[in-house]
C-alpha cells in the first residue's frame, strides 16, 4: 500500500467526519470579532415594503440608537422576492436559482436603507467587508447589509419545497454567530412568535420565551421566523438567544438592545 505524503498537525491522518476526531484536541475557545455589536435585521416583508410611513421613523430609531450602541443592520427582500420565487417556481428553476435571485432584492433594500440611514453614517457593505466592522465601527460607521447568506448556487437542497431555506433572518442570525455579536434581534411587523398567525385568529397565544428544542418539538404550522434559524441556534457557539420584536413599535429596538423582553426570545 503507498504511503501518503502528510504534513505534521493534529489533524494529520483524519477524515474530519470521524465522531471521535475532537476528543483528543483540547477544546479552544473560539474569537469574537465584535463582541459589542448588535445586530438588528429590518424584514423586507415586515417592514421595508411598508414605505416611508414605517421605514422613516424606524430608521430615525435606528439611527439614534447607532449614537449609543454598535449597531449592524441586516436587510431582508419582501415582496418582491416573493413575486421572483413564484415566477422562477412556475418557470422550474433550481432551488439554487431562486436563492441567486432572492439576493438581489435584499441587496436592492440594503442600498435603499443604507441612504435612508446616510445622515447617521450609514453606509452598505458587503459580506466581503464583514471581517472590516471592527475599523468601520470605529470610523463611526453604521454599517447595512443585505440579509441573504451567500449560499447562491450552492444553496443547500428544500426538501419537500423548492423555497430556499436559507434566507435573511437566517442570514441574519449566521452574521451574528460568526462576528461572536452581543445580540441577535429580528424585527418583524407583530409582536412576537405566536402558536398561530394572528392575523387569522385574533386570540392566538403569543409565546414570550421558548427554547429551540421545545418550538421544534411545537411543529407550528407557520413561524414568523424562518425554521432554519431555530434549527442552527442549537447547536450556536456565541448566539444562544434570538429576540423577535415589532419594530414597527417604537422604542422596542432600544429595549430589544437594553435586554427587555418585549416580544419573543427563543433561547438555545
Amino acid at each position: 500500500m503507498k504511503t501518503r505524503f502528510e504534513l505534521e498537525s493534529g489533524l494529520q491522518g483524519e477524515t474530519l467526519v470521524r465522531k471521535g476526531m475532537m476528543k483528543k484536541r483540547k477544546a479552544t475557545e473560539q474569537i469574537r470579532i465584535a463582541p459589542e455589536i448588535n445586530i438588528i435585521k429590518i424584514g423586507g416583508h415586515g417592514a421595508i415594503d411598508y414605505g416611508r410611513e414605517v421605514m422613516h421613523p424606524l430608521c430615525e430609531e435606528i439611527g439614534e440608537a447607532s449614537r449609543k450602541h454598535k449597531l449592524l443592520v441586516v436587510t431582508g427582500g419582501g415582496g418582491r422576492v416573493r413575486h421572483i420565487m413564484d415566477i422562477g417556481m412556475d418557470l422550474g428553476m433550481p432551488t439554487g436559482v431562486l436563492a441567486e435571485l432572492s439576493a438581489k432584492i435584499s441587496e436592492q433594500n440594503a442600498i435603499m436603507v443604507s441612504i435612508l440611514l446616510s445622515k447617521y453614517n450609514g453606509q452598505r457593505i458587503h459580506t466581503g467587508d464583514l471581517l472590516e466592522l471592527p475599523m468601520l465601527l470605529k470610523l463611526g460607521i453604521l454599517p447595512v447589509i443585505h440579509g441573504t447568506p451567500p449560499y447562491g448556487l450552492y444553496e443547500h437542497p428544500a426538501g419537500n419545497t423548492m423555497v430556499p431555506p436559507h434566507r435573511t433572518d437566517t442570514g441574519a442570525f449566521l452574521i451574528a454567530e460568526v462576528l461572536g455579536a452581543k445580540s441577535c434581534i429580528i424585527g418583524k411587523n407583530v409582536d412576537g412568535l405566536y402558536a398561530e398567525d394572528p392575523r387569522k385568529n385574533p386570540d392566538a397565544e403569543l409565546i414570550r420565551d421558548i427554547t429551540a428544542k421545545e418550538l421544534i418539538k411545537m411543529d407550528l404550522e407557520d413561524m414568523v421566523l424562518e425554521p432554519m434559524v431555530v434549527q442552527l441556534l442549537k447547536d450556536a457557539v456565541h448566539i444562544r438567544e434570538v429576540r423577535i420584536i415589532n419594530c414597527h413599535k417604537r422604542g422596542n429596538i432600544e429595549k430589544a438592545i437594553n435586554g427587555k423582553n418585549i416580544g419573543t426570545i427563543i433561547r438555545a
